[in-house]
């Protein structure tokens, strides 16, 4: 048995290939049969006149998703799907599929997502769930190769890491718990341990919100570093997101094909990325027409806006103190605003990346804590990383799904995830 991907090194050579059939179709005295083994895609050429009557029979007979087995000859053919196809001698069938519901046709969404289990696989999910699959291996490479520590932090949590109204809360052996916003507060605690650190999981928003950068499920690589502040904090990201779009770039071309992605504008994806500072964005805003006024923090519309016309990222620092959580650093130049920042990327794909350097002072942090009337006593483990030897420090969070939308240039997030979970959505 051999696998689709590996036809190359037998050209010439009479194999089986085990697969589901994709699509068949005839033409007179010669049939194709589509198979996909989930390695690649593979077109059978069956010959009337060269095979057993019982084999054409079975070829005509076959519908999609069936299992088969094709033996045939490996020839080279820049046409076929792959670079190669099968000159087929002897059709197996394993187990043949019912009439299967995703149909070459306009479908709805709601159709499509009932139907998620099906519909992963097709050709333009599977390519955008591949380079999902390269860009979680390069974030692992990219911290593994710089000497980062993975740190697994709880998915139940006592504290709250971004905001009250956005919680998942449980009951927790008559305690109130909650599903993780962020495994931020806990790879700060291994910071001292380790220097730099990242954590990588789902994480949880109940946002009653149905854009397509929203989901209530979705996953996130968030790194911290000890005696980082916030300019190493950027300069990281730039590298990390660089180091991303690259590996996309470099090993999945035949996946960006697919989904017809224009690469042009990801090679130009280089460090450095410009930056503007909050108070700025604000006036350049309202010169584009916006009616935010400073102090709210920026919506997706004003994203937009601020990236019109630009090829890179772009670097938003130094928000209002009160748009963003408790415990970002109070700028020194500036007590109005934090430490912050926000990198958007092109295209009209928004903020992929929120960071900051953290509040080390335990008066200040202990004093936004209040101010945001949030339970002190389930923040005393965190306070007391300021208590016993405290530290300058810095970090971000990268959602998985809105940088892998941004690479593919699918529209939607909810493609960019196995089984999306959204507001109405929790099947299958």
């Amino acid at each position: 048995m051999v696998e689709i991907k590996q036809l190359g090194e037998h050209v010439g050579d009479s194999v089986t290939i085990k697969g589901w059939v994709e699509a068949t179709r005839g033409h007179g005295k010669v049939a194709f049969t589509v198979v996909r083994d989930g390695t690649g895609v593979l077109q059978g050429v069956l010959v009337k006149s060269q095979v057993d009557a019982s084999v054409w029979d079975l070829q005509q007979s076959l519908t999609q998703e069936s299992l088969v087995t094709l033996t045939g000859e490996v020839k080279e053919d820049a046409r076929a799907p792959g670079g190669y196809e099968l000159g087929v001698t002897n059709v197996e069938l394993l187990a043949a599929a019912a009439e299967y519901p995703i149909q070459p046709k306009e479908h709805g969404i709601d159709f499509l997502l009932d139907n998620r289990h099906l519909w992963l696989r097709s050709s333009l999910q599977r390519a955008g769930l591949r380079v999902r699959a390269e860009v979680e291996q390069a974030i692992h490479d990219f911290f593994y190769t710089r000497d980062f520590v993975r740190i697994d932090t709880p998915i139940l949590t006592g504290a709250i890491g971004e905001h009250a109204g956005t919680l998942f809360e449980t009951d927790y052996f008559g305690d109130s718990a909650y599903l993780a916003q962020t495994g931020q507060l806990y790879v700060e605690a291994a910071c001292p341990a380790f220097r730099r650190v990242y954590c990588f999981g789902p994480t949880f928003r109940a946002e009653k919100s149905k854009t397509r950068r929203h989901l209530t499920e979705f996953w996130m690589v968030e790194p911290e570093v000890a005696f980082a502040d916030s300019n190493d904090n950027m300069r990281l990201q730039e590298d990390f997101v660089s180091y991303i779009v690259e590996r996309a770039l470099e090993r999945c071309g035949a996946e960006l094909e697919v989904l017809e992605r224009d690469t042009s504008l990801l090679e130009k994806v280089k460090p450095p990325f410009p930056r503007i500072s909050y108070t700025d964005a604000v006036a350049v805003l309202k010169e584009k027409g916006s009616d935010v006024e400073w102090g709210q923090d920026l919506g997706a519309g004003d994203e937009a806006l601020l990236m019109e016309d630009r090829d890179l990222p772009l670097f938003v620092h130094d928000y209002p103190k009160r748009a963003k959580a408790f415990y970002m650093k109070e700028n020194p130049a500036d007590p109005r605003t934090v430490l912050c920042d926000d990198l958007l990327a092109p295209e009209g794909y928004g903020e992929i990346i929120g960071g900051s350097q953290r509040e080390d002072d335990l008066d200040r942090l202990q004093a936004r804590i209040r101010e945001e009337s949030l339970p002190e006593a389930a923040y005393d483990w965190y306070l007391d990383l300021r208590r016993y030897g405290t530290f300058p420090h810095s970090g971000f969070g990268l959602g998985v799904e809105r940088t892998v939308g941004w690479i593919t240039g699918r529209h939607h997030i909810r493609e960019l995830i196995p089984f999306p979970r959204l507001m109405n959505r929790l099947y299958p």
